[in-house]
């Protein structure tokens, strides 16, 4: 009786703790700290597809934040050229289907990241960093997003995203992938050449907005 007694008060006890406990107790962290500005957003139109980018600037960090929607506009399917190459996927430095890290240029004060099909180094290395490309089907939708932190003594003033596509076209692509995030495509160095640029306008960091 006693031991049931014990029990009875125990889960009183308990019942009354959680009772006091606010469902704000419980809320996710925000996605970016205090100190990074709210994004500033910008559209680009290409042939067969049109792009909106949201970037996100911390000073402090020195880290980008880049969010975009790209819808395919086109009639035929789209090869989106965000998720990196062969090689790095088979040396594992790259997960097959995953949003790889921005190629990134410095000129001057202007940093520009790019997403985008490489031509084939030259000389040529022993195992060749194919493109790869994320099929999007005529009238789809793609949404992604990726970080990119400034390292060094790297001090852009201005930056800007560069993101390739081009129509599935079958004499640039084989050897497909079913992924979690759909079918990833590889691509011969041949599409560096036919694929449509898609670059946002230049972000300017000490205004934290895109210029006209």
């Amino acid at each position: 009786m006693k031991s049931n007694h014990s029990m009875s008060r125990l889960r009183t006890v308990l019942l009354a703790a959680l009772a006091v406990i606010s469902p704000s107790s419980f809320a996710a962290e925000p996605a970016m700290s205090a100190s990074t500005p709210a994004g500033a957003k910008t559209q680009v139109q290409g042939q067969t597809a049109a792009l909106e980018a949201a970037f996100a600037y911390n000073p402090a960090k020195r880290v980008l934040q880049v969010d975009y929607t790209l819808r395919n506009t086109g009639t035929r399917a789209l090869a989106v050229f965000d998720r990196g190459n062969r090689h790095e996927v088979s040396i594992g430095r790259q997960k097959l289907g995953a949003i790889a890290s921005p190629a990134w240029k410095a000129t001057g004060d202007d940093l520009e990241l790019s997403h985008i099909a490489a031509p084939l180094p030259d000389p040529g290395p022993i195992s060749p960093p194919s493109p790869l490309a994320l099929e999007i089907k005529a009238g789809g939708e793609l949404r992604g997003a990726f970080r990119f932190s400034v390292i060094g003594s790297i001090a852009p003033k201005r930056l800007r995203w560069c993101l390739g596509v081009m129509p599935l076209e079958p004499a640039y692509f084989d050897s497909p992938s079913q992924t979690d995030a759909g079918q990833i495509w590889r691509a011969s160095f041949a599409a560096a050449g036919e694929q449509d640029k898609l670059c946002t306008a230049w972000f300017d960091i000490a205004r934290n907005a895109f210029e006209p």
